[in-house]
């Protein structure tokens, strides 16, 4: 940190406070005793409750209202390095554990000299729900070499040593749990990178770091790159499934779904706390898009292999009319033979996709003049002929007018179903995420509730031990 002062005793409680906030497991080492005048050291404790905030808004800063900290505070192992004691109490074997439970008892009184060493044990056993204790023998028992204990073999060390050495590897190594925070959030390695460098520069800046404000700052940047990672999904998905052009329109939409799911999965998974849905509501609009690109897509393939099957299928016809081969008596009827079996062969090309009604249609379009021209051209047709047969022409335009408007009002129905469909899916996911998160704060409130019980009655005990007589 930038404020740096060696022997600066705030400096040194900053130290113990991002100890407390960055770890899972935090090792308090000490040396010979648990006395008072080893609990006396770890004094920074106490001011735990001015160095940190559970949440933004304002608040008592007492220790009953800060068993909040449990929820994300690390769990506590006293070790005793040289430890000169034996484990008894009154006579009476007893297990570190308790030697360090014996040591944080509430001392009975109401006058300032046990109200001042309760603070510390009441702190620590509000902060610390969860406490073990580690004893150790020294190293050696040969003077010479502690002098060099950095140098020396593992075979020299006590046994005694290395096996109370051994139990707290075991225990480390077999109980040390993931790094959370509130509500059960895991602490990754870039989660914890984001957490050192944000509260560093709070505490820089002259703040006190705030446990609520961290890790909304944590959600937005996880949100934000768990947005990415789903629409990235999407993307490649639909690239990987998506073969152009759909022989259907449904067969894209599909596709769509599945892959909307699994992003929205992937989502959900990689965030949390998007509280206000900001960034699930993103993902939304981006898939969105995106599935309008792939949309707009589709229909640019399926226009353009149909517009070249067309072309391949039509050159014959279209030289024939250049030629003026259809401009003779009985034209009109070989024109319109030619025009059939055209017809007839593109639509037995398959997979030519959403596009493949239309892209014909405006072909007849196009021939719809010609065909007037061939027509008229013929004289082996009457006046009445011609007028039948150009009534006719106008009614297939019609119809293919009304064919066209209902396909797009059929492809804007899939769509609409689509949507709907995809709609019901993303609550049920929804729901789903709710109840987790719910029954994730449940679960947090619970324990500190529990806690909260646990630790009055030592309170109330200790309390009640200064009016007893003497």
């Amino acid at each position: 940190m930038k404020t740096y002062k060696q022997g600066d005793p705030k400096n040194d409680s900053w130290i113990f406070t991002l100890a407390v906030l960055l770890s899972s497991c935090f090792v308090y080492n000490s040396m010979s005793t648990i006395n008072h005048d080893a609990l006396e050291k770890l004094h920074y404790v106490t001011e735990l409750t001015e160095l940190i905030r559970a949440k933004s808004s304002p608040t008592q800063h007492s220790v009953e209202d800060s068993t909040e900290f449990v929820s994300f505070f690390p769990d506590f192992i006293w070790t005793v390095r040289d430890f000169t004691l034996e484990l008894k109490l009154n006579g009476h074997p007893i297990t570190e554990d308790q030697y360090l439970e014996n040591a944080l008892k509430l001392i009975p009184g109401l006058n300032p000299k046990a109200k001042s060493s309760n603070i510390l044990r009441e702190c620590i056993r509000h902060f610390f729900p969860k406490r073990k204790c580690f004893v150790f023998d020294r190293p050696t028992k040969e003077t010479e070499l502690l002098a060099h204990i950095d140098d020396i073999l593992e075979s020299q060390l006590d046994p005694k040593f290395r096996k109370q050495s051994e139990n707290f590897c075991n225990y480390i190594f077999t109980h040390a749990r993931t790094k959370t925070l509130r509500e059960e959030v895991q602490v990754t390695g870039n989660r914890l990178g984001t957490l050192v460098v944000t509260y560093v520069e709070t505490i820089n800046s002259g703040a006190v770091p705030c446990l609520e404000n961290t890790v909304t700052t944590l959600s937005q940047i996880e949100n934000s790159a768990a947005m990415q990672k789903a629409a990235e999904h999407y993307s490649q998905q639909m690239a990987q499934r998506v073969s152009f052009p759909t022989d259907r329109l449904q067969e894209l939409l599909d596709q769509h779904a599945a892959c909307e799911r699994e992003a929205i999965a992937v989502f959900m998974e990689n965030s949390f706390k998007d509280d206000q849905r900001v960034f699930r509501k993103k993902l939304l609009e981006i898939i969105k898009n995106t599935k309008e690109s792939f949309l707009q897509k589709n229909e640019q393939a399926s226009v353009k292999y149909c517009q070249y099957t067309l072309d391949q299928l039509s050159m014959a016809l279209m030289d024939a009319i250049s030629e003026g081969n259809f401009s003779v008596p009985g034209g009109h009827n070989n024109y319109r033979r030619a025009k059939e079996r055209i017809e007839q062969r593109y639509w037995d090309v398959p997979r030519k996709g959403v596009k493949a009604k239309e892209v014909f249609q405006d072909f007849l379009q196009s021939q719809m003049p010609i065909k007037k021209s061939i027509l008229y051209a013929d004289r082996t047709l009457t006046q009445g002929q011609k007028a039948i047969e150009e009534e006719r022409a106008r009614k297939e335009a019609a119809e293919m007018e009304k064919e066209r408007l209902r396909q797009k009002h059929w492809e804007q129905q899939q769509q609409m179903e689509a949507q709907n469909r995809s709609l019901q899916e993303n609550m049920v996911q929804l729901r789903e995420k709710l109840e987790w998160e719910r029954d994730k704060a449940l679960r947090e409130q619970t324990r500190i509730l529990e806690h909260r019980m646990k630790v009055r009655p030592a309170m109330a005990s200790a309390v009640a031990g200064g009016h007893r007589p003497g």
